[in-house]
Formats: structure tokens, sequence, C-alpha cells
């Protein structure tokens, strides 16, 4: 049991979680690189995204292991798009750490549903099953390169003008 839920509840709650993470955050992508602030989806995006982590960290572990430090890593590029986002309001320099960072926790949210998937879907799993082979690391470097050149681009052409009380002017 984990928070009271069994195993397998609890994962698919974490799996939810991750999943409108990525959903959320592949629309606040296409709104950096279109210079949109769409707020309501930022914050579906950043909450289902600290709490995919954070979620993670409650499954039984005993040591600390590469999806920890995948979460710590998210956890901390979060905090500083949250700070950025909320309390700096994308001032300055403040604009591009919140997209770096916003786009990072999203390409490890994808990263870790791409190792995911190899594991636990018999046909991705069957091409890769030590995930150290050239279909998994082909597939992992393609998205890499994706968020890579998205999140260039998003950081590139988003340039919202923002005030103080974090309003958009024209």
């Amino acid at each position: 049991m984990i928070l009271g839920l069994s195993v397998a509840a609890f994962t698919a709650v974490h799996v939810t979680l991750s999943l409108l993470g990525i959903a959320s955050g592949v629309a606040v992508l296409m709104g950096l690189i279109g210079d949109r602030r769409l707020a309501a989806w930022t914050a579906v995006f950043l909450a289902t995204t600290v709490a995919t982590s954070v979620t993670g960290f409650l499954f039984h572990s005993r040591r600390l292991d590469p999806a920890h430090v995948v979460g710590l890593i998210s956890l901390a590029a979060l905090a500083l798009a949250i700070v950025a986002l909320y309390r700096m309001h994308l001032a300055g320099v403040w604009r591009l750490i919140y997209v770096v960072d916003a786009v990072l926790a999203l390409y490890l949210n994808v990263f870790v549903a791409v190792v995911q998937a190899f594991q636990k879907i018999p046909s991705l799993h069957a091409l890769a099953p030590t995930g150290r082979e050239p279909p998994f690391a082909v597939t992992e470097l393609v998205v890499l390169a994706a968020f890579v050149g998205l999140g260039a681009l998003g950081a590139r052409r988003f340039h919202p003008q923002v005030s103080i009380d974090g309003r958009r002017h024209p």
C-alpha cells in the first residue's frame, strides 16, 4: 500500500498524472512556440508534472536509482520554472530560465515514458530488452533532438510582454 492505495492503484494515479503532464506540457510548448501564454494549461502542466515527480519517490525502493535522479532534476527544473513564471513574472533572464526549465521538465517526463514503453510494451521490449540496444538509443536520441529543437524555437519566439502583476500587455 502507498498512501492508502494498492500499488496497482497508486501506479495508475502516477501514470495518469504523468500522461496529463505530458499532454498539457505539449500544449504549453506549442504556446511557447506561438508566443502565447496559456495560463490554465501551464498551471495543469506544472502541477501534474510536480505531482508525477513527487509520487515517483513514493514507490518502494531501497536505493537511489536513475529514476530518482531524473525526479530530482525534474523537481529542480520545475522549481526554477515556477519561480520564473509566478514570482519573477518572466522578467529579463527569467523568461529564458522559464522556457528552458519547462521544456526540460517536459522532456524528462517524455524520456521516462519512452523508457517505460520499452519496458512494458512487448513489441518494443523485444526490440530492446535491456534498454541498451540501438532501437532504444535511437528513439531517445530522436526525442532529445526534437526537444532541443522545439525548446530553442520556443526560447526564440516566446517574448510575452508582462507587467509586474503578471498580466500580458500588447
